[in-house]
Protein backbone atom coordinates (compact mmCIF):
# COMPACT_ATOMS: atom_id res chain seq x y z
CA UNK A 1 0.00 0.00 0.00
CA UNK A 2 2.72 2.48 0.53
CA UNK A 3 4.67 1.52 -3.13
CA UNK A 4 1.28 2.64 -4.87
CA UNK A 5 0.55 5.71 -2.79
CA UNK A 6 4.47 6.49 -2.90
CA UNK A 7 4.03 5.82 -7.07
CA UNK A 8 0.85 7.73 -7.37
CA UNK A 9 2.11 10.24 -5.00
CA UNK A 10 5.34 10.68 -7.71
CA UNK A 11 3.40 10.09 -10.83
CA UNK A 12 0.83 12.72 -10.02
CA UNK A 13 3.81 15.15 -9.16
CA UNK A 14 5.29 14.63 -13.01
CA UNK A 15 2.36 15.24 -14.17
CA UNK A 16 2.08 18.22 -12.44
CA UNK A 17 5.84 19.34 -13.15
CA UNK A 18 4.62 18.47 -17.07
CA UNK A 19 1.93 20.69 -17.08
CA UNK A 20 3.73 23.55 -15.76
CA UNK A 21 6.64 23.08 -17.92
CA UNK A 22 4.39 23.23 -20.85
CA UNK A 23 2.34 26.17 -19.76
CA UNK A 24 5.62 28.14 -19.28
CA UNK A 25 6.83 26.95 -22.65
CA UNK A 26 3.77 28.35 -24.01
CA UNK A 27 3.32 31.27 -22.49
CA UNK A 28 7.18 32.24 -23.22
CA UNK A 29 6.66 31.18 -26.53
CA UNK A 30 3.64 33.88 -26.64
CA UNK A 31 6.46 36.67 -25.81
CA UNK A 32 8.58 35.75 -28.20
CA UNK A 33 6.22 35.98 -30.83
CA UNK A 34 5.00 39.34 -28.96
CA UNK A 35 8.52 40.48 -29.46
CA UNK A 36 9.12 39.60 -32.60
CA UNK A 37 10.09 42.93 -34.76
CA UNK A 38 8.14 43.72 -37.70
CA UNK A 39 10.30 43.03 -40.18
CA UNK A 40 10.44 39.56 -38.56
CA UNK A 41 6.54 39.22 -38.73
CA UNK A 42 6.91 40.75 -42.63
CA UNK A 43 8.82 37.68 -43.14
CA UNK A 44 12.58 39.35 -43.48
CA UNK A 45 14.03 40.86 -46.52
CA UNK A 46 12.60 39.04 -49.79
CA UNK A 47 9.09 39.77 -48.62
CA UNK A 48 9.84 43.66 -47.58
CA UNK A 49 11.79 43.72 -50.97
CA UNK A 50 8.94 42.33 -52.90
CA UNK A 51 6.75 44.90 -51.53
CA UNK A 52 9.10 48.03 -51.53
CA UNK A 53 9.47 46.71 -55.75
CA UNK A 54 6.06 46.70 -56.31
CA UNK A 55 5.11 49.87 -54.68
CA UNK A 56 7.88 51.99 -56.22
CA UNK A 57 6.42 50.23 -59.85
CA UNK A 58 3.11 51.53 -59.08
CA UNK A 59 4.79 54.92 -57.59
CA UNK A 60 6.88 56.37 -59.94
CA UNK A 61 4.51 56.04 -63.56
CA UNK A 62 1.21 57.53 -60.99
CA UNK A 63 -0.36 60.40 -62.92
CA UNK A 64 -1.48 62.23 -60.20
CA UNK A 65 1.82 62.71 -58.46
CA UNK A 66 3.65 63.36 -62.08
CA UNK A 67 1.56 66.40 -61.68
CA UNK A 68 3.85 67.95 -59.76
CA UNK A 69 6.52 69.08 -62.28
CA UNK A 70 9.29 68.57 -59.56
CA UNK A 71 7.91 64.96 -59.04
CA UNK A 72 8.18 64.27 -62.27
CA UNK A 73 11.67 65.61 -63.19
CA UNK A 74 12.78 63.94 -60.10
CA UNK A 75 11.33 60.13 -61.36
CA UNK A 76 13.36 61.04 -64.92
CA UNK A 77 16.45 61.82 -63.74
CA UNK A 78 16.54 58.93 -60.53
CA UNK A 79 16.39 55.62 -61.69
CA UNK A 80 13.69 53.37 -60.22
CA UNK A 81 16.14 50.37 -59.26
CA UNK A 82 17.99 53.03 -57.25
CA UNK A 83 15.14 54.01 -55.48
CA UNK A 84 14.13 50.29 -54.35
CA UNK A 85 17.67 49.75 -53.13
CA UNK A 86 17.30 52.41 -50.52
CA UNK A 87 13.46 52.17 -49.85
CA UNK A 88 13.80 48.45 -49.17
CA UNK A 89 17.11 49.70 -46.60
CA UNK A 90 15.40 52.63 -45.28
CA UNK A 91 11.92 49.78 -44.44
CA UNK A 92 14.20 47.17 -43.53
CA UNK A 93 15.94 48.93 -40.59
CA UNK A 94 13.08 51.16 -39.82
CA UNK A 95 11.01 47.65 -38.95
CA UNK A 96 14.15 45.86 -37.03
CA UNK A 97 16.14 44.25 -39.78
CA UNK A 98 19.79 44.29 -40.11
CA UNK A 99 19.71 46.79 -43.46
CA UNK A 100 21.49 49.97 -42.71
CA UNK A 101 19.94 53.30 -44.97
CA UNK A 102 23.00 55.11 -45.73
CA UNK A 103 20.68 57.49 -47.83
CA UNK A 104 20.20 61.06 -47.34
CA UNK A 105 17.14 62.34 -44.79
CA UNK A 106 13.74 63.03 -45.26
CA UNK A 107 13.81 66.68 -45.43
CA UNK A 108 16.73 66.50 -47.55
CA UNK A 109 15.63 64.15 -50.44
CA UNK A 110 11.51 65.64 -50.42
CA UNK A 111 12.28 69.91 -49.51
CA UNK A 112 12.49 70.63 -53.46
CA UNK A 113 9.84 68.54 -54.30
CA UNK A 114 7.03 70.96 -52.79
CA UNK A 115 4.70 67.50 -52.01
CA UNK A 116 1.34 68.57 -50.99
CA UNK A 117 -0.94 66.67 -48.79
CA UNK A 118 -2.90 65.60 -51.64
CA UNK A 119 0.25 64.09 -52.87
CA UNK A 120 0.73 62.70 -49.62
CA UNK A 121 -2.50 61.23 -49.73
CA UNK A 122 -2.11 59.47 -53.36
CA UNK A 123 1.20 57.79 -52.11
CA UNK A 124 -0.35 56.37 -48.93
CA UNK A 125 -3.50 55.18 -50.97
CA UNK A 126 -1.01 53.28 -53.65
CA UNK A 127 1.13 51.75 -50.40
CA UNK A 128 -2.17 50.69 -48.52
CA UNK A 129 -3.15 48.65 -52.52
CA UNK A 130 0.19 47.21 -52.67
CA UNK A 131 0.13 45.97 -48.76
CA UNK A 132 -3.27 44.53 -49.81
CA UNK A 133 -2.11 43.11 -53.03
CA UNK A 134 0.39 41.22 -50.81
CA UNK A 135 -1.91 40.17 -48.13
CA UNK A 136 -0.05 42.05 -45.30
CA UNK A 137 -2.19 41.40 -42.10
CA UNK A 138 -3.79 44.51 -40.51
CA UNK A 139 -1.26 45.16 -37.34
CA UNK A 140 1.34 45.19 -39.49
CA UNK A 141 -0.01 47.33 -42.21
CA UNK A 142 -0.92 50.06 -39.18
CA UNK A 143 2.70 49.32 -38.21
CA UNK A 144 3.58 50.51 -41.48
CA UNK A 145 1.83 53.11 -41.88
CA UNK A 146 2.76 54.34 -38.53
CA UNK A 147 6.24 54.77 -39.69
CA UNK A 148 5.77 56.29 -42.74
CA UNK A 149 3.39 58.96 -40.85
CA UNK A 150 5.99 59.89 -38.85
CA UNK A 151 8.23 61.09 -42.11
CA UNK A 152 5.48 63.37 -42.69
CA UNK A 153 6.97 66.29 -41.39
CA UNK A 154 9.74 66.03 -42.76
CA UNK A 155 8.25 65.40 -46.45
CA UNK A 156 5.15 67.02 -46.95
CA UNK A 157 6.04 70.91 -47.91
CA UNK A 158 4.35 73.40 -45.31
CA UNK A 159 2.16 76.27 -46.85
Amino acid sequence: MITRNSTLRTTLWVVAVLILGCQTALAQSETAQKQQSLYDRLGGLAPVSVVVSDFIDALVPDPILNENPAIDAARKRVPAPYLKYHVTAMVCEATGGPCRYHGRGMKESHTHLNITEREWDRMVALFKEVLARHNVPAGETQELLDIIDSTRPDIVASR
